[in-house]
């Protein structure tokens, strides 16, 4: 009888052994991603002439970047800086016009001045655009340094 005890517990004992490995076996498999989710980080500057003139630059031939007027088309007809592309800061659907551009571009920003482009800063960072600029003193300042324009 204790002979049949003993293989009987040998036999669970084994039957164990076998579920565990299988179990154990099936659970190493299994990959945890230790990683963090990457977070994006935004860039929002408010930028120098000279420096805005430096980003232009070196993003001559680069489609990624776009230089935005937000002045009015009036006030663009008359002068802007060259390759810029106007979106009217009073336009009812200026908010709008900026969602629909691409937001992982990056953006130089400018007005007359510098209180529109720093409001439209404003506005593409809570839009959740990767990276944007405001060029201060605006095309007023720009000029007054010599700097080139289109008319």
């Amino acid at each position: 009888m204790e002979r049949v005890n003993k293989s009987l517990v040998t036999r669970v004992l084994l039957v164990a052994l076998v579920i565990g490995i299988v179990l154990a076996n099936g659970c190493v498999h299994i990959k945890r991603s230790t990683t963090k989710p990457q977070t994006q980080t935004q860039i929002i500057e408010d930028i120098t002439l000279e420096e805005a003139s430096t980003l232009i630059q070196k993003n001559k031939d680069n489609p990624n970047f776009v230089i935005l007027d937000v002045r009015t088309p009036q006030e663009f007809a008359n002068e802007h800086i060259e390759n810029a592309i106007n979106l009217d800061y009073y336009s009812e659907t200026f908010k709008d016009d900026l969602n629909s551009l691409d937001k992982e571009k990056t953006y130089l920003i400018y007005c007359r001045s510098g209180g529109r482009s720093k409001t439209g800063l404003d506005i593409v960072k809570e839009l959740g655009f990767r990276e944007a600029y405001n060029m201060l003193g605006g095309i007023t300042q720009w000029k007054s340094k010599g700097m080139p324009i289109t008319k």
